[in-house]
């Protein structure tokens, strides 16, 4: 199914997984008419890379809101979380999974690092995040929203239908607020994230 993702200052045609166009709404629209229309309001993006893998995934625990009376709401690291993933080592896997949903919610399609725990890589493959290399020199705490935010190359025709969505104004508006601004997430076609 064709769907057009639209914002003021750009739209973008997917087909399957696929790009298949990217320009105004009004020529993408009639050129499919029969197009399933999503209406987003901010600036639509290649997505960013978080450069931060291993750590978000491997070395954070992710708490499931049901643990909320034990952990709290909030993502866990150093070392709580060892005790954590020493003490239930099966909880790695749902971890990561839900490390994968903060990742989708803050407009992340690629990670950097190297994850190796193969619960964690299971997941980061299986959701279709993609692997970038890593920045010689990384700035900053690790976070769900890095500074400086690394925004992935333009979208192309022909290539994967992998994107996010930011309530911004425009880049510099997404640099100076983050991007817990994500209004949306697209990966492999798919909406995989929807802000409420």
């Amino acid at each position: 199914m064709l769907t057009l993702h639209v914002t003021a200052e750009t739209s973008v045609l997917v087909d399957g997984a696929q790009i298949k166009a990217v320009g105004p709404y009004e020529e993408l629209a009639a050129a499919e008419p029969g197009a399933r229309v999503r209406r987003w309001p901010g600036i639509l993006t290649p997505g960013l890379l978080n450069p931060y893998g291993p750590e978000i995934l491997e070395h954070t625990y992710h708490p499931d809101p049901r643990e909320a009376d034990t952990y709290g709401t909030l993502p866990i690291g150093g070392e709580r979380a060892r005790e954590i993933f020493r003490a239930h080592p099966a909880a790695l896997g749902a971890s990561a999974r839900r490390g994968v949903q903060r990742l989708f919610a803050h407009g992340t399609v690629a990670l950097a690092g190297e994850v190796r725990a193969k619960a964690a890589l299971d997941v980061a493959k299986r959701s279709g995040l993609v692997f970038a290399a890593r920045p010689d020199r990384l700035r900053g705490p690790v976070s769900l929203s890095p500074k400086p935010l690394v925004l992935l190359p333009g979208l192309a025709v022909g290539g994967p239908a992998r994107f996010a969505v930011f309530d911004v104004a425009d880049r510099e508006d997404l640099v100076r607020r983050g991007a817990a601004t994500c209004v949306a997430t697209v990966i492999g076609g798919r909406l995989v994230f929807r802000a409420r």
